[in-house]
């Protein structure tokens, strides 16, 4: 990569975290770069990270997106892609988000992990996935875009951080190897009434398929998953706008609910 590109991916993320900042959206970086590489994309999300990691941010996961054909249908985006999770974009069940502070705020239900141990490598297993699982939860992933509306390619929403604005994480349970999460039903409600269902076989057949994804992604870039991570698996659903006065309500029949409040 040329010093040109160095320049470019740093003014990029500059100029990304003052729209997250001041809530005023850029253009997509595609319609200029149509030929934007997913690794410089990914390049583009790193500067972002270690800019928030520098003025005291804390790494505490990551998220795959993308992952159900749902999502891929939605948006127009046909491979996964992945972000970082910040601490302080992580709110605990039944907290308040004030929509002002986002600009375009969807909202999805997706089921999550927190590790028992490191995962990492070019060839993780789904088993081995499996047995560095601690825990296991229900978790709203607020998504929202930087940029001008939600026509973006997927090499955009990676250099925006994979759209992640918010994550609400329900409560813990022990995870157990002969969990069947693919089979898992989420209901999500807004204000009381249903509005979406999914089962975790959306998500890559198994959500435990999205640690395997995860962990293959990361080694590409010399890192991986660790121990104490949150892992949000992906949408088991279509995205849904997220309006102020709202509450989003998520339930599945072995996991805790996990709910929003929106004013």
């Amino acid at each position: 990569m040329d010093e040109l590109d160095d320049r470019w991916i740093a003014a990029t993320a500059s100029a990304l975290l003052a729209a997250e900042y001041e809530r005023v959206p850029i253009e997509a970086l595609t319609v200029r770069r149509p030929d934007l590489l997913l690794d410089t994309a990914y390049r583009v999300q790193a500067a972002a990270v270690d800019r928030r990691i520098a003025g005291g941010a804390r790494v505490v996961g990551h998220k795959a997106g993308v992952t159900s054909k749902a999502m891929q249908e939605q948006m127009g985006v046909y491979e996964p892609d992945s972000g970082v999770l910040l601490d302080d974009m992580v709110l605990s069940t039944g907290d308040v988000l004030v929509r002002s502070v986002l600009m375009r705020p969807r909202v999805e239900a997706e089921i999550a992990f927190r590790l028992g141990c490191d995962l990492s490598g070019p060839n993780v297993g789904l088993d081995e996935a499996r047995a560095a699982v601690k825990e296991v939860f229900l978790a709203l992933e607020v998504i929202d875009t930087r940029f001008t509306g939600w026509r973006i390619t997927v090499a955009d929403s990676i250099a925006d951080n994979a759209s992640c604005a918010r994550v609400v994480t329900g409560p813990v349970v022990p995870f157990s190897t002969d969990m069947d999460l693919a089979a898992e039903p989420l209901v999500v409600s807004v204000n009381g009434t249903a509005v979406a269902t999914g089962e975790g076989r959306a998500i890559l057949d198994d959500p435990l398929r999205a640690l395997v994804w995860l962990a293959g992604r990361l080694h590409r870039f010399g890192t991986g998953l660790r121990a104490g991570q949150l892992v949000l698996a992906g949408a088991v659903h279509a995205s849904l706008p997220l309006e102020a006065r709202s509450t989003v309500y998520a339930r599945s029949p072995h996991l805790p609910p996990v709910e929003l409040h929106v004013r």
